[in-house]
């Protein structure tokens, strides 16, 4: 079985001001194009992060306006290097159809699809019907982050 390829976002689903998880969150910094920002995680969600990758049951990519700097991200969460949908820097102007055509090509690659991103995933229209047939969205709420009933589901979704 080939298995899906998740297109994961940082912030607003991994980087989130309350993620929960039942633990104090971790916080570090990462760079991109010489701006300091602050990354804010539940370490039991980069744990879950990191088991789903060693599994081989799904191939991350990254599919983020990070995707450029993505390096920082993984050295943060500890995370061997990702697949990036793009290499290019992009801004957050672009990032909408930019994303969009990366799950565009998943799907046209002949690969299951998960999508998890606070403001692009669409929730319902013609978009999400396209997507969702052989997918699964997901658009969590952005101050928290993916939660464990995400991960389950995601990991329900990989063992079909």
């Amino acid at each position: 079985m080939i298995s899906p390829v998740w297109l994961l976002d940082v912030d607003g689903v991994l980087n989130a001001t309350r993620p929960g998880w039942g633990a104090a969150p971790r916080s570090g910094i990462a760079v991109s194009d010489g701006v300091a920002y602050r990354i804010r995680w539940a370490p039991a969600l980069v744990s879950r992060l990191r088991a789903l990758h060693s599994s081989g049951l799904v191939v991350m990519r990254w599919c983020t306006t990070w995707c450029a700097d993505a390096e920082q991200i993984e050295r943060l969460f500890g995370l061997p290097p990702l697949e990036r949908a793009w290499t290019h820097p992009i801004s957050s102007v672009q990032a909408p159809a930019v994303k969009l055509a990366a799950a565009r090509a998943v799907v046209a690659e002949g690969r299951r699809l998960i999508w998890t991103d606070d403001e692009v995933v669409p929730v319902g229209g013609p978009v999400f019907e396209e997507l969702s047939g052989n997918g699964l969205l997901i658009a969590p709420k952005p101050g928290r982050g993916l939660q464990p009933e995400h991960l389950d589901a995601i990991e329900a979704f990989c063992s079909l």
